[in-house]
């Protein structure tokens, strides 16, 4: 695993001259902060703005599946919650010809968007991502570039898509994003109501319908539950990502918003990034 995080740091893409001076200026204001082994990382003061701790916020990096946080901010910006949707054997055959991750869904079945939302962001189903992506390219190539177009709208310097859903196609590293990016990524998606009460929940049950069978989808994000005042947001795991996590959390009126990258996997899969994050919010409210 050490030479896959050295080879996440070499394979990044590099930085403008300016965002590498505000990093370098970023890294030296946050040298104080919590001790956790990742290779990027970012804590913001959400009331204030301030960063409150850094590891290399404005290096790029893969993230894995975070990247559906940005797939499901244009499924929202499209609309159509209601639209429904049929599974495709196409979508299921794409996560079992990847090994990428699945939310279980059978072909025929037929679910809302706001239900294939739900399966894309919980159990983090690349299934449904495959799924929303067909249908509000159309097709997955016009996705990826509404994705790259809402990135450049929200001047996010340091991200690019070439995935609806972070599997490292076509290579580990053609989808990428900067800790920075990813706050900005995530609060956006936060400020969403129908967002927020997604990747609030631990489970999401949907019993079995006329066109559709039941499912009950967990989260993957080990915070929620657990973490007294976690309220979102996403995980990501591909080798060249290693362990991500992008957090939200509310405690005594302050809410902090985080990102670690590719964290210590001593804990043991995404535990090791939950520890990370837990880590960084416990030093954070302590500064607020």
């Amino acid at each position: 695993m050490a030479a896959l995080a050295a080879a996440s740091i070499v394979a990044a893409p590099s930085q403008p001259a300016a965002a590498s001076d505000a990093a370098a200026a970023s890294d030296a204001a946050a040298t104080a902060g919590p001790s956790v082994q990742v290779n990027g990382g970012d804590l913001v003061d959400v009331d204030t703005g301030r960063r409150l701790w850094s590891v290399h916020p404005y290096i790029a990096r893969p993230m894995g599946s975070i990247t559906k946080v940005m797939t499901a901010l244009v499924v929202l910006k499209a609309g159509g919650l209601n639209r429904e949707i049929r599974v495709t054997s196409d979508a299921v055959r794409y996560v079992r010809s990847t090994g990428a991750s699945s939310a279980g869904l059978i072909a025929g079945d037929v679910l809302t968007v706001r239900q294939l939302l739900e399966a894309m962001l919980l159990p983090s189903g690349c299934d449904a991502a495959y799924i929303l992506a067909t249908a509000y390219g159309p097709g997955r190539p016009a996705f990826i570039r509404k994705m790259n177009a809402m990135a450049r709208s929200m001047d996010l310097m340091s991200s690019h898509f070439a995935s609806f859903d972070g599997m490292p196609f076509p290579t580990e590293y053609s989808t990428y994003s900067s800790p920075a990016d990813l706050i900005r990524i995530g609060e956006r998606a936060m400020r969403n109501s129908v967002f927020r009460g997604i990747v609030g929940q631990r489970r999401f049950y949907l019993p079995a319908g006329p066109r559709h069978h039941a499912y009950l989808w967990r989260t993957t994000d080990g915070l929620i539950g657990s973490y007294h005042g976690a309220i979102g947001v996403k995980t990501g795991n591909t080798i060249a990502a290693g362990y991500c996590l992008l957090f939200e959390a509310r405690r005594k009126g302050h809410t902090l918003f985080g990102v670690v990258l590719h964290a210590d996997p001593s804990s043991g899969g995404l535990a090791s990034a939950v520890a990370a994050a837990e880590q960084v919010l416990n030093w954070g409210f302590r500064q607020v």
